[in-house]
């Protein structure tokens, strides 16, 4: 059965190795922003361009849940109500929902983009450390009550 997972978390936190892990076992199709960006050579931090992929990768979401394929969606989801309103289209398309939330501490999320700066192509696009802490803050942890509105992991 088709089934949207959403992955969850700052930058450095596991997303990708996540997605890619749960798009296998799944055999979903695992949409990314960011490599969308990076092959289309915009910048990463367009964020008008990301919301028009965003949008782009939604619609291919909706089409792809149609055909009865499983899509994993890695696009950070900082905010509840971004997290809220997908959650809620899920529901319309009678399709299940799940939430992987990753919680890595600040200092471990550093040494990840540290170390990933060197490399492309994010290096490209570096994550500076006083950005890292200034999203910390500003991100939306889902909380239990929140976790619980999705639906379990399938067995």
């Amino acid at each position: 059965m088709a089934r949207v997972i959403l992955i969850c978390g700052l930058p450095g936190s596991g997303k990708t190795a996540l997605a890619r892990a749960l798009a296998r076992e799944r055999r979903g199709v695992r949409l990314c922003p960011d490599e969308w960006l990076t092959v289309l050579e915009i910048d990463l931090y367009d964020e008008h361009a990301r919301d028009l992929i965003e949008t782009l990768q939604w619609r291919l979401a909706e089409e792809l849940l149609q055909l009865g394929q499983s899509v994993v969606i890695e696009w950070g989801l900082w905010g509840r109500s971004e997290r809220d309103a997908l959650r809620h289209r899920c529901r319309e398309l009678g399709v299940g929902v799940e939430l992987r939330f990753l919680d890595v501490p600040v200092e471990t999320l550093w040494q990840r983009v540290a170390a990933r700066n060197a490399d492309q192509p994010w290096g490209a696009a570096p994550i500076a450390q006083d950005d890292l802490l200034k999203w910390a803050e500003e991100f939306e942890a889902p909380d239990a009550e929140e976790l619980a509105q999705f639906d379990g992991p399938e067995p």
